[in-house]
């Protein structure tokens, strides 16, 4: 059976990784990319980018299945943005998971999120939609990540947390267990959360943690 073709939104270095994990899960042909205007016509990775936001509606009736290949660090309103957008063309998000990963038969993952090699997902965890689990990172038992998320490389979240939705948390963090970040907080590299994060919107980070706006 031939494979649906992909367009993939976003052509920077997360992009880069995104493709790799679509060639190795083998389950959809990358069409090409969407990015700015002035770069049409170049190329990441031999993947061509074949146009920018003004195309998604051509785009979506060509091919109908997208990927939000934009990362997230600061603010996830870029991501939430697009996503919306596509879904109201009609547009499909597939999910997308490396085979080099592990997931529990009995974890839920939402469309438009990708989960990216060696991560780990265990029992009874939750992860919404259009979310980034990156490189490595750790997702254990009866966890919940709610929608637009970037948890990146290397992060560790321990059992029933629970990470509302636009939240980041920077590389090699660890969350204890039962602790809860809430909405668009941003969790600096490095950081060890052992309590409940409860302003909407602050940033955090060290050993403890500690909020700094």
């Amino acid at each position: 059976m031939e494979k649906p073709n992909i367009i993939l939104i976003g052509g920077g270095g997360h992009c880069k990784s995104c493709i790799d994990v679509i060639e190795q899960e083998n389950k959809f042909n990358i069409a090409g990319i969407v990015d700015s205007k002035n770069r049409i016509g170049q190329r990441i990775l031999g993947y061509p980018i074949i146009g920018c936001d003004e195309d998604l509606k051509e785009l979506n009736s060509k091919f109908g299945f997208f990927l939000i290949t934009i990362g997230q660090i600061t603010t996830p309103e870029l991501r939430k943005k697009i996503f919306k957008e596509i879904k109201e063309l009609g547009g499909n998000f597939p999910l997308i998971i490396s085979p080099n990963s592990y997931v529990s038969k009995s974890a839920k993952i939402g469309n438009g999120t990708i989960v990216l090699h060696g991560t780990i997902i265990n029992a009874d965890s939750q992860i919404g939609e259009n979310c980034i689990i990156n490189t490595g990172s750790i997702i254990e038992h009866d966890s919940i990540i709610y929608d637009n998320c970037h948890i990146s490389t290397r992060v560790t979240i321990n059992g029933n947390c629970i990470i509302k939705n636009g939240t980041f948390i920077g590389s090699g963090s660890i969350l204890n267990q039962r602790v809860s970040i809430a909405k668009n907080c941003i969790i600096g590299s490095g950081s060890l959360v052992l309590k409940n994060i409860l302003t909407e919107g602050s940033t955090s980070h060290g050993t403890p943690s500690k909020t700094i706006s």
